[in-house]
C-alpha cells in the first residue's frame, strides 16, 4: 500500500470518527430535550388526573344556541 493511499484512509477515519462525535452530541441534546418534555406531560398527567373537572369534553361542546 502506497504511503498517499494510506494518508488518504487515516483522513477519512479521522472525518468519520468527528463526524460520529458530532451526531453523538446532536442525539444527546435530543434526548435531553425528550427527557425533559416527557417530565413535563408527566406532570400535566398528573394535574389532570389531581383535578378531574379541570378538563371536561362539555366544556368543549358549543351550546344549543350556536
Amino acid at each position: 500500500m502506497d504511503e498517499s493511499r494510506l494518508i488518504e484512509l487515516e483522513l477519512r477515519y479521522m472525518q468519520q470518527q468527528e463526524l460520529l462525535q458530532q451526531l453523538n452530541d446532536v442525539l444527546y441534546t435530543q434526548q435531553r430535550a425528550l427527557d425533559v418534555l416527557t417530565a413535563e406531560v408527566e406532570l400535566l398527567k398528573r394535574k389532570l388526573e389531581g383535578e378531574p373537572g379541570l378538563v371536561d369534553a362539555r366544556q368543549q361542546e358549543k351550546p344549543p344556541h350556536y
